[in-house]
């Protein structure tokens, strides 16, 4: 028995909807730091252009690691979710733990690679994305910002 193409309509709208989780959408409705801090040392925007999602975050820096944290997530609810999982394990973390999130979360969702390592394995939420390879740029787009900024915060461009 072939899929017609209303069956194969329908099936792509229940994988979406399995796809937006009641766990993603409780994550992107409370996203840690959705503040912009007042005195950052850094601060990127970044867009994806595929989506129009953008994500913009501040970071100071003590120490060599993120001491303030604020982010403004104009994304969808899978880009608002990553953006949860970073704001609530990003203070404390180094440039380069934040460039091995980066890389993780790219091999997850493009590779199928493993969840990200702890503090970040909160990003298995987002395991279900790895099939809407349309939506890989917003969910990389708080994290992209966030490794970018800290690196600038402490005077080492990418």
């Amino acid at each position: 028995m072939g899929f017609t193409p209303e069956g194969k309509a329908a099936m792509a709208e229940t994988d979406l909807i399995k796809l937006y989780s009641s766990r993603i959408l409780a994550l992107a409705a409370d996203i840690p730091h959705a503040e912009r801090l007042p005195t950052p040392e850094a601060t990127v925007k970044k867009r994806s252009p595929l989506c129009g999602s953008t994500v913009t975050v501040d970071v100071v820096m003590k120490d060599g690691k993120v001491a303030e944290f604020g982010q403004d997530v104009k994304a969808c609810a899978l880009g608002q979710s990553a953006a949860a999982v970073l704001g609530g394990a990003v203070i404390g973390r180094t440039p380069d733990e934040l460039d091995q999130l980066r890389d993780q979360l790219k091999a997850m969702l493009k590779d199928g690679g493993p969840v990200p390592d702890a503090p970040f394995d909160g990003f298995e939420v987002l395991e279900p994305a790895r099939d809407y390879k349309n939506r890989h740029a917003s969910i990389l787009l708080a994290v992209e910002a966030a490794a970018e900024a800290a690196h600038q915060a402490v005077g080492v461009t990418v």
